[in-house]
């Protein structure tokens, strides 16, 4: 499979313990529904964060952008798909949240992560071999 053709997309239902006192997904969980599909992106290629761990490189979250289009409610099913656009040097993670039966857009965003050398603790300008031997490029 080639990077650009790379995503992924899994369902959540929204539990009571997200919402506020209207019923309403609280705008920090989107975080979380983000993480989900991003999870499920990175084990598709192998390279989730046990396997980063192990090869040697953490990845934080440098940068993290949400643009909160209609809101999310108790109860309603959520299809988040996660999508790789970049990963020369970074990985840039873009993401949708639709709701799963009309498809109406809710959210977007996206995330960029960068290699860190877990020895030395310094950023990679580029992204280690290992993510390209995952991607099969």
């Amino acid at each position: 499979m080639k990077p650009e053709n790379l995503s992924a997309i899994v369902d959540i239902e929204v539990p009571f313990h997200d919402v506020d006192m209207m019923t309403i997904v609280w705008h920090g969980h989107y975080c979380k529904y983000f993480e989900i599909a991003r999870c499920a992106l990175l084990t598709q290629f192998n390279y989730n964060y046990p396997q980063m761990r192990d090869s040697g490189y953490s990845w934080p979250i440098v940068d993290l952008r949400i643009r909160y289009v209609k809101p999310a409610y108790f109860g309603q099913i959520l299809s988040v798909r996660a999508t790789l656009v970049e990963w020369e040097n970074r990985l840039k993670i873009e993401y949708l949240i639709f709701d799963k039966l009309s498809g109406q857009k809710l959210t977007k965003g996206y995330s960029i992560q960068v290699a860190v050398d877990m020895t030395t603790q310094q950023m990679c300008f580029e992204s280690p071999k290992i993510l390209f031997d995952k991607l099969g490029l």
